[in-house]
């Protein structure tokens, strides 16, 4: 048996301010800082030893690692970042309120954009200064891997070859692995380890802050999973 534990940043800015937030960088709130402590005290009273790291390349997901880290007094540990594990690119909506946008295109048209399965935001310009290809971050990837906006299908296709090459073979040698990562990065995961439905992995939600451990067997299937503040440590 080996142990994953999967973790969403704390809570951000933008997730603050009810704003689409995808590829941009924006930091965690106050909120969102103890959340990233609380979280590595969790994961410390649990008994948990991560061995190694996987994070997006995206500050927030960084600093929350960081945060809980050091709860753990395991800052030590070898991370790996990777653009497969950012957010969900939104395309055009990034940085547009939530509310906002409903009042202006609808409710059941920003629903679509939010909650379908294959149904992407509207993209980014070719010329948008907001594009990945300018940041310096993702100067060795191909451009043409780089999105334009994605719907969750897209980041699905853009995750799994990370977890094949990259994540998996850590869990086959043994190691206890922690990924803090996205909403919808984790979202790609757990469709895929639990075999959830293209209908219904809209419908799952992974709040900001909350470890989720995944227990694997040797063909790294959930022997079980749950929430650490769902159960009692020790």
């Amino acid at each position: 048996m080996v142990d994953l534990i999967l973790l969403r940043h704390g809570q951000s800015q933008w997730n603050l301010e009810n704003r689409f937030t995808g590829w941009v960088d924006v930091d965690l709130t106050e909120k969102g800082i103890e959340e990233a402590k609380e979280a590595g005290q969790l994961i410390h009273a649990h008994g948990l030893k991560p061995d190694i790291c996987f994070t997006s390349l995206l500050k927030r997901a960084i600093r929350t690692l960081h945060l809980s880290l050091d709860e753990m007094d395991r800052l030590w540990l070898p991370v790996e970042k990777s653009w497969r594990l950012n957010e969900r690119h939104y395309g055009g909506l990034q940085g547009l309120n939530k509310k906002e946008m409903t009042d202006k295109v609808g409710a059941d048209q920003v629903h679509i954009w939010r909650r379908s399965f294959d149904v992407p935001p509207p993209p980014l310009a070719n010329n948008d200064p907001g594009l990945p290809h300018s940041d310096p971050r993702y100067s060795d990837i191909d451009p043409g891997l780089l999105p334009y906006t994605e719907s969750l299908k897209d980041t699905i296709t853009r995750f799994l070859p990370y977890w094949h090459e990259t994540l998996a073979p850590a869990l086959k040698d043994g190691k206890t692995v922690l990924v803090v990562a996205h909403g919808n990065s984790l979202r790609a995961l757990v469709k895929y380890l639990d075999n959830i439905s293209d209908e219904d992995i809209p419908n799952l939600e992974i709040p900001t802050g909350a470890p989720l451990l995944y227990r694997l067997d040797k063909q790294l299937k959930p022997i079980e999973s749950y929430y650490l503040r769902d159960r009692k440590a020790g």
